[in-house]
């Protein structure tokens, strides 16, 4: 039996729940998500628009696996159309900053040119700093990809730490050479 699967997800007050044929639709003040469910395999129950359940026609290896994976996938549809999922950014190095400019995020990481990197449709970035940036949105996959597209343009060196990490990510620093 799956631990995470067999958990009822809670719906808040401001977030709709309908399900249309194999398409769970969630709806909230942030946004939209819409979810593909299998219902040859799984059961969902929607307990009076306050609860949902998930659970397997037959139990079986496979299902097994589907049931917690798709559990969580809703659970993170109805988390973020009530509120959201966050993540923060630092810029660590000298000269490092950023800056948003009318659709696009301005990155200035030690390279002879600027980078531009085009702001996905759903996600908030807001630059507080100029080293710190704080990506917002309702999809959590979407969030996590932006946030790990960004750390990819300077990634952490490990002499002096210098890049972009998140907000108390560890960095494990290698010692310098020696005489």
């Amino acid at each position: 039996m799956s631990k995470i699967g067999k958990i009822n997800i809670m719906i808040p007050e401001k977030v709709k729940v309908a399900l249309a044929g194999n398409i769970l639709n969630i709806e909230g003040p942030l946004g939209k998500k819409s979810i593909d469910i299998d219902l040859d395999t799984f059961n969902l129950d929607i307990k009076e628009g306050k609860e949902i359940s998930i659970k397997p026609k037959k139990v079986n290896s496979d299902t097994k696996r589907l049931w917690g994976m798709k559990r969580s996938l809703i659970n993170n549809a109805v988390l973020g159309s009530s509120s959201g999922y966050e993540k923060t950014l630092e810029l660590v190095g000298v000269g490092y900053r950023a800056a948003i400019k009318g659709n696009q995020l301005n990155l200035q990481l030690g390279y002879s040119h600027d980078i531009n990197f085009d702001i996905p449709q759903g996600i908030k970035i807001a630059v507080e700093k100029q080293t710190t940036l704080k990506i917002t949105g309702f999809d959590k996959q979407q969030v996590g990809l932006v946030v790990s597209k960004i750390k990819t343009f300077r990634k952490i060196e490990p002499y002096k730490g210098k890049g972009i990490r998140e907000k108390g990510q560890y960095i494990l620093k290698k010692e310098g050479k020696k005489k």
